[in-house]
Order: C-alpha cells, then sequence, then structure tokens
C-alpha cells in the first residue's frame, strides 16, 4: 500500500489533476535538461577544439582565421571595418611518401570545407578518436592507397591534435562518403561510420619532412 498526501482544500478529483499537473511540469523539465546538457558537452567539445586550434597555431592569419570563425560563431563581437576582409589560409598540404596529396585543417570553417565540400567520396578522411584535432584526408584521385600513405595520414591526424604530446593515439578512418553533418552542428563537428582505426605516435620530425612547401 502506498499514501498519497492530499490537499484537503480540494476534492479527490482535483487533487488527482494536480498531482498529474505537477508530473507534467517535472517530466518537460526533465526533458529540457537532458536536452540542455547535449548541448553544453557539444558547446564544450567545440570550444576545446578551438583552443586546440589555437594553441597550435603559428603565424598570425591562423589566428585571424580563428578569430573569424568565433565572430561569425556568435562568441566574438564582429568586426565594424568593412574595408577588412576575413583572411583566409590554405589548408596544410602534406605529401605521402607513396605521392598521395595529405590535406589538414587550419580552423573548424576550414575543417567543414576541407571535408564537405572540396572532397570527392572516394577520399580518405582521419580524426583522432574522441580527441579534439584538424580533418585530415589523402586525395586519392580514384587510387588504392597504400599502407604507408595510410599510417602517414594518420600520424599527421595525430600530430595536429591535443594529443600531439601523447604515445599511441587512435585516429579513426573512413571514405569521404560516411561522413555527414549534422544540422545545426557547431562548425567542425561531424559524424560517422564504417570506420577503421590506426594506433599511430605522433611525430613532428616525420611531418615535417612530408610538408609540402
Amino acid at each position: 500500500q502506498i499514501k498519497i498526501k492530499l490537499d484537503t482544500r480540494l476534492t479527490p478529483v482535483q487533487n488527482v489533476q494536480k498531482y498529474y499537473k505537477d508530473y507534467r511540469r517535472a517530466d518537460t523539465a526533465e526533458k529540457m535538461l537532458k536536452t540542455l546538457i547535449v548541448e553544453g558537452e557539444q558547446e564544450l567539445l567545440y570550444l576545446d577544439s578551438v583552443y586546440d586550434l589555437m594553441l597550435r597555431a603559428t603565424s598570425e592569419s591562423e589566428l585571424a582565421a580563428i578569430r573569424n570563425e568565433l565572430s561569425l560563431s556568435g562568441y566574438l563581437r564582429a568586426t565594424t571595418n568593412k574595408k577588412v576582409k576575413p583572411t583566409t589560409v590554405p589548408p596544410l598540404k602534406y605529401i605521402s611518401s607513396d605521392g598521395f596529396v595529405i590535406l589538414c585543417g587550419r580552423n573548424n570553417i576550414q575543417n567543414d570545407k576541407l571535408t564537405l565540400k572540396d572532397s570527392k567520396k572516394e577520399d580518405i578522411w582521419f580524426h583522432t578518436q574522441k580527441i579534439p584535432g584538424s580533418h585530415t584526408i589523402i586525395v586519392t584521385e580514384g587510387r588504392e592507397v597504400p599502407n604507408q600513405t595510410l599510417t602517414e595520414a594518420a600520424t599527421v591526424a595525430a600530430t595536429n591534435s591535443k594529443a600531439r604530446n601523447s604515445k599511441k593515439v587512435a585516429v579513426d578512418y573512413t571514405t569521404i562518403k560516411n561522413v555527414k553533418k549534422q544540422p545545426d552542428s557547431k562548425p567542425g563537428m561531424v559524424n560517422y561510420y564504417n570506420f577503421q582505426t590506426a594506433v599511430v605516435d605522433p611525430n613532428e620530425e616525420l611531418i615535417a619532412e612530408l610538408i609540402s612547401k
């Protein structure tokens, strides 16, 4: 048996209606809270990725591009000087030992463009597993990619990530056709499936040898 406290000022039917109203209010609040938690987690991941990109920036142009990204995302006040055009920097470009072009984004807007607009569906996409990092692409041109190039691209992705000072970094990779962006998601945030995982050590010296001058 369960005892339920009733308000003596109300009729039994009114008590039932009051409890049901309280239940609906609590149920709605729980659903809203779950949504806010998910949104907060996504925003935290995005800001963590921006912070990592800022730490890895090596020029004023890269920092300016990140400032522009934050302005477009509503985190910074937009510049009022219409004569100043947003700074654009090309993605990092590497050439693998087998002669394949490997591209790596310098900011999240560029990551989106590189992955979702500039790449072909047969190109191969790399990203550190559950760790902020740059989108990395092997431009396949329809060719079969050797294991050496796959390993080098995974190393590029690991080195251009928050895990650059770690060891044994897990890097997921899949073809571009398996990478999708959710509506209204933050720049650089995508979902992917049918992927494989490579475990590599970040290597600044190796990618310095591969980078295209």
